[in-house]
């Protein structure tokens, strides 16, 4: 719990433009620098490895707080549906659905919403 709280705090500053400034400004900085090292390998080998090892933490970061927003976002879809006295019930699982399952399900809609809305209100849903 302590890695969640921590990630949506680095993901909200990381995401947030004084951060894209001052990531500028160090690469500008760098740049700047290469004159004074002769652009040698050690210079260049300083912004190769601090951007490898930002990115590739960064890659997990985001991956955390993807996965965090997508399954709050399940749970608040899966409450409007179930409080909802229309909505098809059979929606509130489409996670445990195969991809042919979900294309079906996908085309099923796409007909739907060619249709009159009236006549979509009077078909039958889907998995019900």
């Amino acid at each position: 719990m302590k890695f969640d709280r921590f990630a949506q705090w680095l993901a909200n500053c990381a995401g947030r433009p004084q951060t894209f400034v001052i990531a500028f400004l160090l690469i500008l900085a760098w740049a700047v620098t290469g004159p004074l090292f002769d652009y040698n390998d050690t210079w260049q080998l300083v912004i190769n490895t601090s951007t490898t090892i930002v990115t590739f933490l960064m890659v997990f970061l985001i991956q955390n707080t993807q996965n965090r927003d997508n399954d709050e976002l399940h749970i608040k879809i899966d409450e409007l549906l179930r409080t909802t006295k229309r909505a098809h019930k059979a929606l509130l699982d489409l996670e445990d659905m195969d991809p042919a399952e979900l294309h079906a399900l996908r085309k099923q809609y796409q007909s739907m919403g060619k249709l009159d809305p009236h006549q979509a209100d009077r078909r039958d849903p889907p998995g019900d």
